[in-house]
């Protein structure tokens, strides 16, 4: 049975509060909504009460979203509600799950919260997982997730993305969830097939299928490039 979301909205646009609010009564399995209009107000709240997930404004008069996001010792799965495009690569630097670009259709909404039920399900199922084997050089390795242990091809990994405490592994298929960080995901896959773009990203060389200026185009998904990562990457592609 899929557990019950407790669900903190900040933002200081009433309007925009009242739109969130109304999304969430209208999807399944919440169990409570808390809003806000004051980041004070919910810091001091998130402080003593657990939320699964925090739908939080980047622009606002006490502090930015971000300065918020850093002020919390452990965040709930956070996506960012904004009306500035340009913040979305730097929210992969907090590890928020997504960002919801203003005006936010219902349609839109509902995708992110999809985006996290599936996180909070494959979590549920591998929470328990060992420490990480260490790397090898041949073309498969095992690895325990939960109770599984799980044959991983290298060669059908597109790439990987660090989330909190875990790592999801995308192949062409699937995706597999580790518990570890994404620097510990260096020592198990080949670093001539694989390279760190992002401080939370890892990409297959050869599943790069477009490279523009500050991210990645592959299967797909569009994966940004960290400022301190990109002279490595074109190196490798260069050869």
């Amino acid at each position: 049975m899929e557990a019950l979301l407790k669900f903190v909205v900040v933002d200081d646009e009433p309007l925009a509060l009242e739109i969130l609010d109304d999304y969430l009564k209208r999807i399944d399995h919440v169990h409570s909504v808390f809003l806000f209009s004051n980041a004070v107000d919910a810091l001091h709240h998130l402080k003593d009460h657990h939320a699964d997930v925090l739908l939080l404004d980047i622009e606002m008069p006490e502090m930015t979203g971000i300065q918020f996001l850093k002020l919390l010792p452990e965040p709930p799965l956070t996506v960012f509600t904004t009306a500035y495009r340009n913040y979305a690569f730097e929210g992969y630097e907090l590890g928020v799950i997504d960002f919801l670009l203003k005006p936010i259709s219902f349609k839109r909404f509902g995708q992110a919260i999809d985006k996290i039920r599936e996180f909070l399900a494959l979590k549920a199922q591998y929470d328990h997982a060992d420490d990480l084997p260490a790397g090898e050089s041949t073309g498969s390795i095992f690895v325990k997730s939960g109770v599984q242990r799980i044959k991983l091809c290298f060669n059908e990994v597109t790439h990987i993305q660090g989330l909190k405490d875990y790592a999801i592994i995308y192949t062409h298929t699937e995706k597999i969830l580790l518990k570890g960080s994404i620097k510990a995901m260096l020592d198990i896959f080949p670093e001539k097939r694989f390279i760190r773009v992002h401080k939370s990203f890892i990409v297959s060389v050869n599943k790069i299928t477009r490279l523009e200026s500050n991210r990645i185009i592959l299967n797909g998904h569009e994966i940004p490039i960290g400022r301190s990562f990109k002279e490595d990457l074109e190196r490798v592609l260069r050869g």
